[in-house]
């Protein structure tokens, strides 16, 4: 591999290498990235969802109605499980409110996805 380093005025190192070493070591990071996100879904610590619920979820639909219809858990179900009540779930869904980290975390928990996912 050719490197060439160059020092910045201020002081900072660069390093320089002919385009072709550079696009294989981006692609070597991103087969590294990909197997890695194969291997989260294989071992379930990740998962897939269908493009019907990612669409909604992109068209601006409530994160946790969408997620909610993913697992096919009825409102009442998941407010009762997160100690909500179901009218305060309904508000949430429908944008009136925004809900507390402590209860978005809780519904989180129940819908089993990270707190990032109702974002």
């Amino acid at each position: 591999m050719t490197l060439q380093k160059i020092t910045t005025p201020g002081g900072e190192t660069l390093v320089v290498l002919p385009e072709d070493e550079y696009d294989k070591l981006i692609d070597a990071a991103d087969i590294a990235s990909a197997e890695r996100v194969r291997r989260d879904i294989e071992t379930g610590a990740d998962e897939m969802i269908p493009a019907e619920f990612a669409n909604r979820i992109l068209d601006g639909e409530s994160p946790v109605r969408v997620w909610r219809d993913f697992r096919g858990l009825p409102a009442k179900d998941l407010a009762s499980a997160a100690n909500i009540s179901a009218g305060y779930l309904s508000e949430i869904e429908a944008g009136k409110k925004a809900g507390t980290v402590s209860t978005l975390k809780a519904i989180a928990g129940v819908l089993e996805i990270d707190l990032d996912d109702l974002a």
